[in-house]
């Protein structure tokens, strides 16, 4: 599995972004930078799992406390969180992703509320699986979820940065996340979870208690 350079993704990192930026007047603050990690939890190696949790909560929410204070002080601009449907379900075999993505989720709709009257408003792009590098970088492609059919990431893109200039408090992308996340309000997380596996579980990897290494 690929690994990108770490320090981006973490408090040094965002700071060195933030000095890029400088005292530049800031419209539109997009925070994308997301991470997954396939596999059973407890068969995940733990510094790739705090590197998903680091990227996808700690970066985001720190960059957008720093420059978000700078906006909100100017009175305009609008920021779009990219979360996702996954924040809707249990990630069997995907946990600390879904994990994050259930935390922005909630965040967005928090700070939303938070700064309504300033100026600033947020916005929550909820996409599902989408045809980017995503799957390969966290080793799913031995999935159904990493092999299915993707939303074009254009599409999925301009449906975000349009909502985001309307001022919208959310969008989900495409019918069938639509219906996934209706379902996901009134089936049982159990339920959910269950059919997560199906989806995320590698066809062809066993995990620790299964080999009886627990």
């Amino acid at each position: 599995m690929s690994r990108p350079c770490r320090s981006i993704f973490r408090p040094s990192g965002v700071d060195r972004l933030i000095a890029a930026v400088k005292d530049r007047s800031i419209e539109h603050l997009i925070a994308n930078a997301g991470r997954g990690l396939g596999d059973a939890f407890l068969d995940q190696d733990w510094a790739a799992a705090n590197f998903v949790a680091d990227t996808n909560i700690t970066g985001t929410i720190y960059l957008i406390h720093e420059l978000g204070r700078r906006m909100v002080d100017a009175g305009r601009g609008r920021i779009l969180i990219t979360g996702s449907i996954a924040g809707f379900m249990p990630g069997s075999y995907q946990a600390v992703y879904n994990g994050t993505k259930a935390f922005l989720d909630s965040f967005s709709y928090a700070l939303r509320e938070e700064i309504k009257d300033s100026g600033v408003t947020v916005t929550c792009l909820m996409p599902g699986a989408t045809e980017t590098e995503f799957s390969r970088r966290a080793d799913m492609l031995d999935t159904k979820l990493g092999t299915e059919k993707k939303m074009d990431p254009a599409d999925v893109a301009k449906q975000g940065y349009d909502a985001m200039l309307n001022g919208e408090g959310q969008v989900i992308t495409g019918w069938k996340n639509k219906m996934q996340a209706a379902m996901s309000h009134v089936m049982p997380a159990e339920r959910l979870a269950s059919q997560h596996t199906k989806e995320a579980r590698a066809r062809h990897r066993k995990n620790i208690r299964n080999r009886g290494e627990l």
